[in-house]
């Protein structure tokens, strides 16, 4: 059976949720491998917006298992939160269809303390993270100092690392000024957390190789975007895990074998939260129309996002590093009330041209953006849903886009409802075989 990637090409936001949410009809599980709940995964459900942020986009379908892999670093209380929300929209959420790895990182109280003192210390060379936690349990998790969820079901073991813990964090605290915390109250909360998560805790490797090994099939999510990795992002403006397409051998304990094809999700535009080299970026008023139009702001943590013009250099980056088979291609009529459309398909620095995107962000700060102008599209594509009747001026731009990161776009999103798609059966025929009728 075909098992397929679903990853972002950007910095994150380019709408792997509502990908996720249409393709998820065509698999039995939904199987997310990084990241925490700064993540921010968007689908509209019946009119209504539904943001993800720990649990697979695959959950609104009710025949679907999800699955949270072991490369995640998860908070109990958040999770618990997404479950409550989710059963308000009238979503069925229970221990049989929703699993979480034994081996999962857990995220503590002073997490979040740890990576506010980081932010602060970096002065004005702050990343912008959303300060949940996120890096300092992964950096927990690297020094060997991490709490896993199968830790929370054994209070013994979980009170011996609490206190292993705060022997260290809480000589930070006190040399920042922060109240040191007591082992007590953080394993009295964690027991109760550890005992109601519990159902839900599952050996998710040996789950997953048994489902495939059946000839089940297997969606999976990942969360941020290529140029957020720890290794292959703009360093050291990323996030802690690994966003491409290896981490979800490490991120869910399955060989590389199982990853059939690669979907890239690539939004029509760039865009970024908090900091970091962005050589597209748009600082004027065309920039604020795009935000305005395209609603970037953040689903996490509502702040806005910073807006630019198409980077193929990027894109044909992480199409390369991840093997991207197709592409889907989100918000292209967020571009349509603007005067004209540019895309940058080359950077020149001290000079010259550079086509490869470079791995030292203080080059990235400096280049300058080489474009193409496009005049924008003589009838509106938002909403269409028939590829056949898109208008000259867009298919010239998306013939470009093709040859330019020399990947073939498979899907376009036209708008935030479910059924605002263009669905290329052909192409995705290619890569999953008779599993693409079911999509439509």
């Amino acid at each position: 059976m075909a098992n397929l990637l679903v990853l972002g090409t950007q910095w994150g936001d380019e709408g792997k949720g509502k990908v996720v949410d249409f393709l998820a009809p065509a698999f039995e599980i939904i199987a997310r491998y990084q990241g925490g709940h700064n993540a921010g995964h968007t689908v509209y459900l019946g009119g209504k917006k539904v943001v993800l942020h720990l649990i697979p986009s695959g959950i609104l379908h009710p025949d679907k298992v999800c699955v949270i892999g072991n490369g995640l670093v998860v908070s109990p209380q958040a999770f618990f939160k997404e479950i409550d929300d989710l059963k308000a929209l009238g979503v069925e959420v229970r221990p049989e269809r929703l699993l979480v790895s034994r081996t999962a990182q857990v995220i503590m109280p002073y997490h979040p303390v740890l990576e506010k003192i980081a932010e602060q210390s970096r002065g004005g060379k702050m990343i912008g993270t959303t300060c949940r936690g996120i890096g300092p349990c992964y950096e927990d998790k690297a020094a060997r100092w991490g709490i896993r969820v199968a830790d929370l079901l054994e209070p013994e073991v979980l009170k011996e690392k609490i206190e292993d813990s705060l022997a260290v964090k809480n000589r930070i605290f006190e040399a920042f000024g922060y109240p040191s915390l007591a082992v007590g109250p953080i394993l009295d909360e964690y027991k109760a957390l550890g005992e109601k998560l519990a159902p839900y805790v599952a050996d998710v490797s040996v789950f997953l190789a048994g489902q495939i090994r059946s000839g089940k099939s297997v969606l999976f999510e990942g969360a941020q975007g290529t140029l957020l990795d720890l290794d292959h992002g703009t360093y050291p403006f990323v996030t802690s895990s690994s966003c491409t397409a290896g981490g979800v051998c490490t991120g869910l304990g399955l060989s590389p074998k199982e990853v059939s094809a690669v979907l890239g999700i690539t939004k029509a535009y760039t865009t970024r939260v908090g900091s970091g080299p962005f050589p597209t970026e748009l600082k004027d008023e065309t920039g604020a129309r795009i935000a305005r139009k395209g609603d970037e702001f953040g689903a996490t943590t509502g702040r806005p996002r910073r807006c630019g013009w198409f980077d193929a250099v990027a894109v044909r980056y992480a199409c390369r590093l991840n093997g991207v088979d197709l592409i889907a291609l989100t918000k292209p009529d967020v571009l349509e009330e603007l005067t004209e459309i540019r895309a940058c398909h080359a950077y020149r620095y001290k000079g010259s041209i550079m086509k490869d995107f470079p791995s030292e962000p203080w080059i990235l700060e400096k280049v300058e953006p080489e474009y193409r102008t496009f005049p924008v599209w003589d009838r509106s594509i938002h909403r269409a849903r028939d590829f056949s009747a898109l208008p000259a001026g867009f298919l010239d731009y998306l013939k470009w886009l093709e040859d330019t990161v020399e990947t073939r776009v498979g899907l376009i999103s036209t708008g935030v409802d479910r059924e605002d798609i263009i669905f290329r059966r052909d192409e995705f025929k290619k890569i999953l075989g008779e599993k693409a009728r079911v999509l439509g």
